[in-house]
């Protein structure tokens, strides 16, 4: 299973482990399907021709190659493909789920609209919501074939208020806001991060964090795909400290962040916050 953000000792490992080839092969195309249309409406789509017009001057005439690996390439591999890396993953595409009410008519769910789309803005412990796979920052799409775009988030609400207590369809994209960054603590347990109120604010020079693309003014949603939103500092350091000597941190920025949790009170952040280990 490939991952959008390997860690940079991963490719270091992988460089050292790739055994040299030992028969060369002709560089890829980057636009393969467009060399055999001579002409469309005008226009010259061969190679050649594009290489023509682009590099005028260049006494070579061939086809051109992409900067980087096609993509789908494997440029690195996974950091063990531990459990920590397969809970925290944000897969691609929508999903459907058939959510429920309890007891009191309540789904556990809090949702808030962003740039015209409806977001989890909350998932509480031992809900349906959280029963469902359900997450801080997922998009909902639709509740009950209806298209949430546009929705205000009193409307959202609404809507889940009136639904069959028994099952509310919903299609859901995981987390679109969000990334995930696989870390390697050094010989003292460190990743390189210091935090303060679940945000990133500095990184130590040369760390993992810092070598791997971590950026401060980003706040910490998930360690190993568990939510740590709401935690205090320490807390959040003792579930790093027993994440492994890999850890995948799920991150999303400060200023959406900040959106999202507008008008939930800390207090209701921090004592019904799914905490739970996802399950795989």
């Amino acid at each position: 299973m490939a991952t959008l953000y390997p860690s940079l000792e991963d490719m270091k490992g992988h460089q050292v482990l790739q055994p040299p080839s030992l028969c060369p092969t002709a560089p890829p195309m980057l636009y393969p399907n467009l060399a055999e249309l001579e002409d469309y409406m005008g226009l010259a789509l061969s190679s050649e021709e594009i290489q023509k017009k682009l590099f005028p001057d260049s006494s070579t005439v061939g086809a051109l190659t992409p900067a980087g690996p096609l993509p789908g390439q494997l440029v690195a591999p996974l950091s063990g493909n531990n459990a920590g890396l397969r809970r925290a993953e944000i897969k691609p595409g929508v999903r459907e789920i058939h959510l429920c009410k309890d007891e009191r008519g309540k789904t556990g769910l809090q949702l808030r609209n962003i740039d015209q789309g409806i977001f989890v803005q909350l998932v509480k412990a031992n809900s349906p919501a959280s029963l469902v796979g359900l997450r801080f920052g997922d998009q909902i799409l639709q509740i009950d074939g209806k298209n949430c775009t546009g929705w205000s988030s009193d409307k959202a609400h609404r809507a889940l208020k009136k639904a069959s207590p028994e099952k509310i369809v919903m299609v859901v994209r995981d987390r679109p806001f969000q990334r995930t960054v696989t870390v390697h603590k050094d010989s003292t347990g460190h990743v390189g991060v210091v935090v303060k109120k679940g945000k990133i604010v500095s990184l130590a020079k040369d760390s993992s964090a810092a070598r791997n693309g971590l950026l401060t003014h980003h706040y910490i949603c998930e360690v190993n795909g568990q939510n740590v939103i709401g935690m205090k500092d320490k807390q959040l350091m003792e579930v790093l400290a027993d994440a492994g000597n890999v850890v995948t941190l799920t991150i999303i920025p400060a200023v959406i962040y900040e959106h999202m949790v507008k008008r939930l009170s800390a207090g209701l952040v921090k004592s019904s916050m799914d905490h739970s280990i996802p399950d795989l």
